[in-house]
């Protein structure tokens, strides 16, 4: 079958999507976006997904000519004409990039001359290159990069200017091919993951940073939720690489994997070297949730 993909009005196969190579999502990454995923090929938390987007927008003064309630009939419109591409027990990612539009040379770039390119896709949830850290989780290193400070650019703002991550990931990397990273900010305190958020469990209290220096992540308010459902303390406040070294345990939460549980940190064990009850619990959670079990989900693609 035949991928199609919404770009600027149009529903169109994907060999056939093209933008200008002068659209500002090219020449200066001038683009925010989202990334969803579905559960049983039902999108989970598509409104919060919808509403940062637009947030975003709204700080970046993207306009993209359509209310929240008409972007979300075509994403969804967008996911129904592709769920034929997927296998019963397979999921998707639903994926909007939403750049200015052409870039305006001169001494205004902030200008949008006409129509933002707005781009909607799917695409496999493909959970491989995550799965094993569910049976023995990931080992998690600080790079020598830091994060954009949030004076420069707020972390809240989800954007298609990634190279700062990625080079993130290329230090980690050095040290452990498999690693995953936690960005530290200027300050020296835990901020986020190239993906995710961050949390730790000290002292039986779920801890994760607040949103001062990292995204405000749906699948880190998802976390907190379940936590707060099931009678686990948490707490939103200043982390430091110390803590993750000394806590029970550490996990990073995102939307395609929603909890990877980290066994080693900088490379010393993390609690007893294995994962923890609360990470276990919270996994458990959210599978009952979504009415999947979200491990077995990641498993059955390598298995």
């Amino acid at each position: 079958m035949t991928r199609l993909v919404y770009i600027s009005g149009e529903m169109v196969p994907e060999h056939e999507a093209k933008i200008s190579i002068f659209d500002s999502a090219i020449m200066v990454a001038d683009t925010v976006t989202e990334s969803t995923r579905t559960f049983h090929k039902t999108p989970f938390k598509l409104d919060e997904h919808i509403a940062r987007l637009y947030r975003s927008m709204k700080l970046t003064h993207i306009n993209p000519q359509m209310t929240p309630e008409q972007l979300k009939k075509i994403t969804l419109d967008v996911l129904a004409a592709n769920l034929s591409n997927y296998e019963d027990h397979q999921d998707c990612w639903i994926v909007h990039n939403i750049s200015r539009g052409l870039s305006v040379p001169g001494a205004d770039p902030t200008k949008q001359l006409g129509a933002a390119t707005v781009m909607i896709f799917t695409q496999l949830m493909d959970l491989r290159s995550w799965a094993n850290f569910y049976r023995e989780g990931c080992h998690a290193v600080t790079p020598m990069s830091r994060m954009v400070p949030s004076q420069s650019l707020d972390p809240r703002i989800k954007n298609r200017s990634r190279l700062p991550y990625t080079m993130a990931e290329m230090e980690v990397k050095l040290v452990d091919p498999l690693a995953q990273s936690v960005i530290l900010d200027l300050d020296g305190h835990v901020a986020e993951n190239k993906g995710g958020n961050i949390f730790a469990v000290i002292n039986g209290v779920l801890k994760t940073p607040t949103t001062v220096n990292c995204l405000a992540g749906v699948s880190r308010a998802t976390a907190l939720e379940l936590a707060q459902k099931l009678g686990i303390p948490t707490q939103e406040t200043v982390l430091l690489p110390y803590d993750l070294a000394t806590a029970d345990e550490v996990f990073f939460t995102s939307t395609p994997y929603c909890i990877m549980p980290a066994t080693k940190f900088n490379g010393g064990v993390v609690g007893d070297g294995k994962i923890g009850p609360v990470t276990k619990r919270l996994l458990a959670a959210w599978s009952e949730l979504v009415g999947i079990d979200i491990v077995q989900q990641a498993l059955a693609q390598i298995n």
